[in-house]
């Protein structure tokens, strides 16, 4: 049980599952975008991409749905992954920080080139 633990938590499943699940969420909302930008256009041009002239009701409505589908993902998915990472998994401190480390490769190379 502790390798799942292990493979849930240490990789980027969760991180990548979310990002595919807002993804296809946006996804909709650009195609309703797009076809309410298109049904904007003369009759004669939108009949060739649209026939629904009523379009802009779907891309409000997608746009919602985005927002409640983030909210519900952040809220029920990442803070409880969040939370369970920092507990089984704390982040190690003390540490050399970045700067410290930039300086050590600065003067590396600096000793190197001479």
């Amino acid at each position: 049980m502790s390798g799942f633990k292990n493979f849930l938590l240490r990789g980027n499943l969760v991180e990548v599952a979310v990002a595919f699940i807002m993804a296809a969420s946006f996804a909709a909302v650009v195609s309703t975008f797009v076809a309410w930008l298109t049904a904007q256009l003369p009759d004669g041009v939108s009949d060739v991409f649209s026939n629904d002239k009523n379009s802009f009701g779907a891309f409000m409505n997608a746009v919602i749905a985005f927002v409640i589908l983030g909210a519900v993902v952040y809220f029920l998915v990442v803070l409880p992954y969040t939370k369970a990472k920092d507990k089984f998994f704390p982040v190690e401190a003390g540490g050399p920080t970045e700067i410290e480390l930039l300086t050590d490769i600065r003067n590396a190379l600096t000793s190197r080139e001479a």
